[in-house]
């Protein structure tokens, strides 16, 4: 195929069609008349040999190859734009792009703050998003940043990819502070015996401290699933559950919400946050800076722990 011949405007209009499923609602998003947008339908229907978007009754369903442009489509438009958007010289105070992050609601909660300020202060025209970590989202990590700046998660999950350390932290256990069956301690006998709250359970989506438990043979009864680290403390609070959370996001919590933080009986190893990306945003200049940015954010957003 010769790349010289494609009409790129195609793209976008491409992307328009699959997102919005009508002709209409394309061409009202693009700015375009629809017949307009109607003779850019036909010529990629030619292109792909494929209707793309097929009509069930007054709306429009797409087909199973327009189901799989979609994110390829996507991805080519957030390429575009880096390439049609780069400056010799790069001034973060005049820069207005996105700066994506994946990261979890423990993540959030300690750097976000600190990133969002920094941002404010160095990039006051740019726009921070921070989307949720999902299990799908770091399995496919390469995929994933290749139009999403950054993943924030510990060790564990990733491995390949360029990283930096951002801070360490440690696993503590949480029981309910009323729960008068546990003393200063948890027992292995405990920890096999009485029901958990597990976040992100499963065989590829679980914390690295939850597979190390598994590991010494300690294998949790779990009887409640989340998603988000922030609700585990009240899914343990008034129960006879034990949960597992960061030393740091326990620190944040309000001290009436009804739990006490124990040690684990034996050694679970550090938790290390760190930042991942894609080796091909490696030497760019914005990337650079928000990399900076990130780790500046988590210096003066945590102290050692201990």
């Amino acid at each position: 195929m010769n790349l010289a011949n494609l009409d790129l405007n195609l793209v976008v209009s491409l992307n328009a069609l699959l997102e919005q499923r009508s002709v209409t609602r394309a061409a009202q998003q693009l700015g375009l008349s629809q017949p307009a947008l109607s003779a850019s339908l036909a010529r990629l229907r030619r292109h792909f040999g494929d209707e793309l978007l097929s009509r069930v009754g007054n709306g429009y369903r797409l087909t199973p190859l327009a189901a799989q442009l979609g994110p390829r489509v996507r991805l080519a438009l957030d390429g575009l734009e880096r390439v049609f958007t780069a400056q010799p010289e790069f001034d973060p105070a005049g820069s207005t792009r996105e700066y994506s992050v994946r990261i979890s609601d423990y993540g959030c909660a300690v750097l976000g703050d600190a990133l969002a300020r920094l941002m404010a202060e160095e990039a006051p025209r740019a726009r921070l998003r921070l989307a949720h970590n999902t299990p799908e989202a770091v399995d496919q990590a390469a995929q994933t940043l290749l139009n999403t700046d950054l993943i924030v998660l510990p060790h564990g999950f990733i491995s390949d990819l360029p990283h930096v350390d951002l801070h360490r932290d440690r696993w503590v256990l949480l029981v309910s502070a009323d729960n008068d069956e546990v003393g200063e301690s948890l027992t292995v006998d405990q920890l096999t015996t009485m029901p958990w709250v597990a976040t992100y359970h499963g065989p590829t989506a679980s914390t690295p401290a939850a597979r190390q438990l598994r590991m010494l043979g300690v294998e949790p009864r779990v009887s409640v699933v989340t998603e988000s680290f922030l609700t585990v403390p009240g899914l343990v609070a008034g129960s006879g559950r034990i949960g597992l959370l960061q030393e740091r996001l326990v620190q944040l919590l309000p001290v009436d919400v009804g739990v006490r933080a124990l040690p684990p009986p034996f050694e679970l190893g550090p938790l290390v946050e760190a930042m991942w990306w894609h080796p091909v945003y490696d030497h760019d200049p914005e990337h650079e800076f928000f990399r900076d940015l990130v780790v500046r954010a988590a210096r003066r957003a945590t102290e050692p722990v201990g």
